[in-house]
């Protein structure tokens, strides 16, 4: 016992040293407890106090990681509790990307008449995306298989909770369950790459120096097979081509500020996740096992096919920006793949621009279906003329999700662009130049079905439409900022990239 004293009493003054550093989460700890209390002493009357009091909660929380912005800007990089956590600088910005959504997510959420409707009313949804978002902090600042593995099951848990929550059809009902049963999977796949990565290294810990050491004296084959397990581990989280295969039935099939929650929030932790992930392995200059360039490149050039050209086909409004979240994220894994500080600012930039569209694109969709219960294309039809306001907003937020001037997405798409061939430039890599291509063809491609929204609102036939419930004007103010802010970042993007 006399030998484990000092162990425990470093270990105790590592916790209490990292405790100050790790407010943003205890903050998001105390804010979920509050919101589930209040949730359960109100009961179904309690979704506006467990709204005010989220909202204002992480209000709270985004003063907090604004304190850790600041410090980390110029400081470097620390781990935390015995090497569990790397906080740095890309892991704030991420944060508080994360935490603006979720504020942004929370106001959305009632503003849908389908998911309002459900009987037992949304506290348990405010809950569930608060618990979330602990996750989502936690996989930015992974830094060992411990933690990589609970903070991606946490956010699992809530996503499979939120997707299921509306299971009054079969085809919800039907893609909850898929949902599940291929995250199950997926998380038992990487649970496997993780054991043997351990078993290889006998290490937990990502940064330690005998980690990559340890594994280069094992045999390259099964190295390079535990890592791709981990990856496809991963590439769940990220919706990437061979693993995106769930994505359209469940985006379709939840409620659609779930679909908002899937395809912004989980995804950007994931790519946090990545970028600690690759660290060790990019920085060792004795790595050879395994080309994680190549790989990925690989695997973007594919997504960003596979992605934008089902997009084409599909009829169902959610389902063709499922296919088309698919496409974005092969774009941003072409930011991942230049393993350069220019990459990653380029990748926060476009993930934060594209969120934000996203996130008011899909707010139209539940406009629309509030107002008319359209669903389809072809619902769409004459739409513009009898709501202006709300279709020109959809208009400039589809200009931004394609990436065309005077707009904040063409920005994120040129950064991007830019981080990659600069690290072309030195290199000139072939699989550079293929994904720089692949990246513009895309890109070209995504125009055909982005512009049939648009084409369908203001330039075809009006239908005799079945009217809807109100139309929320609450909902309309929200599309408005969010076109507001994509066209204000279109033109002025200084404003946010001098903060990157």
């Amino acid at each position: 016992m006399n030998e484990l004293q000092p162990y425990i009493h470093n270990l105790l003054n590592d916790t209490l040293t990292s405790l100050p550093l790790f407010k943003p989460e205890l903050y998001i700890s105390i804010l979920f407890l509050l919101v589930l209390v209040t949730d359960l002493i109100f009961g179904k009357q309690s979704d506006w106090v467990c709204r005010i009091l989220a909202c204002a909660g992480l209000l709270f929380i985004l003063t907090a990681d604004l304190v850790q912005y600041a410090t980390f800007r110029t400081q470097a990089p620390l781990l935390l509790f015995n090497n569990n956590l790397l906080l740095h600088h890309t892991a704030t910005i991420q944060k508080l990307i994360l935490d603006g959504l979720a504020f942004l997510l929370l106001l959305y959420l009632p503003w849908d008449e389908n998911l309002k409707a459900h009987p037992k009313g949304l506290g348990d949804v405010y809950t569930i995306i608060i618990a979330s978002l602990l996750g989502m902090h936690l996989m930015v600042m992974s830094a060992t298989w411990l933690t990589i593995f609970l903070s991606v099951e946490m956010v699992s848990i809530a996503s499979y909770l939120l997707v299921a929550y509306r299971s009054e059809n079969a085809f919800s009902a039907e893609a909850s369950l898929k949902y599940v049963l291929f995250g199950l999977a997926s998380s038992a796949v990487m649970l496997y790459g993780i054991s043997l990565i351990y078993g290889f290294t006998g290490t937990i810990e990502l940064f330690d120096p005998l980690f990559v050491r340890n594994l280069l004296q094992v045999n390259p084959l099964s190295v390079g097979f535990a890592l791709v397990l981990i990856l496809a581990g991963l590439g769940f989280k990220l919706s990437f081509v061979p693993l995106h295969f769930w994505v359209p039935d469940v985006y379709q099939g939840a409620a659609t500020p779930v679909t908002a929650y899937l395809s912004t929030l989980p995804k950007i932790a994931a790519f946090g996740l990545l970028i600690n992930f690759l660290t060790p392995f990019i920085s060792s200059t004795d790595w050879n096992v395994l080309d994680f360039r190549l790989a990925i490149s690989a695997v973007a050039i594919v997504t960003l096919i596979a992605g934008n050209f089902a997009a084409i086909w599909q009829q169902n409004i959610k389902r063709m920006l499922a296919y088309s979240s698919i496409g974005h994220t092969g774009f941003a894994l072409m930011a991942i793949v230049t393993f350069s500080a220019q990459g990653v600012t380029a990748l926060n930039f476009y993930l934060l621009v594209y969120a934000i569209a996203n996130l008011g694109a899909l707010a139209l969709v539940s406009f629309f279906a509030n107002a008319v219960q359209a669903h389809t294309l072809h619902d769409y039809r004459g739409l513009g003329i009898k709501y202006p306001v709300a279709s020109v907003s959809f208009v400039i937020l589809l200009i931004s999700l394609t990436g065309l001037p005077v707009s904040a997405g063409f920005n994120g798409k040129l950064l991007v662009f830019s981080a990659v061939y600069a690290v072309y430039q030195q290199n000139h890599s072939i699989i550079l130049m293929l994904l720089l291509v692949t990246g513009a063809v895309t890109t070209v491609v995504s125009l055909f079905y982005y512009l049939k929204i648009p084409l369908n609102l203001f330039l075809k036939k009006p239908e005799d439409h079945q009217e809807g419930t109100i139309i929320n004007k609450s909902l309309v103010t929200f599309c408005i900022v969010a076109a507001f802010v994509v066209l204000l970042l279109g033109i002025f993007p200084d404003y946010l990239g001098k903060f990157l």
